[in-house]
């Protein structure tokens, strides 16, 4: 049976912690700041986690055991 392939776009986006969760950017940070406010921004900063209904996908991208 041949190698499984990771998704690599999903491989630049996604980072796994010590316990398994899966870490991920948040959206709407790239352009189009001034009409955002600076707490608005600030917020989006900061990691996320990907939810658990969603996990399931993301670590078939990544090629993870569930």
């Amino acid at each position: 049976m041949p190698k499984m392939k990771t998704m690599s776009g999903a491989k630049k986006r996604f980072s796994l912690t010590g316990t398994g969760k899966v870490k991920r950017k948040h959206a709407f940070k790239s352009h189009i700041l001034t009409k955002k406010s600076t707490k608005a921004k600030r917020a989006l900063t900061h990691t996320g986690l990907v939810d658990k209904t969603d996990l399931p996908r993301v670590k078939a991208m990544l090629t993870i055991g569930k």
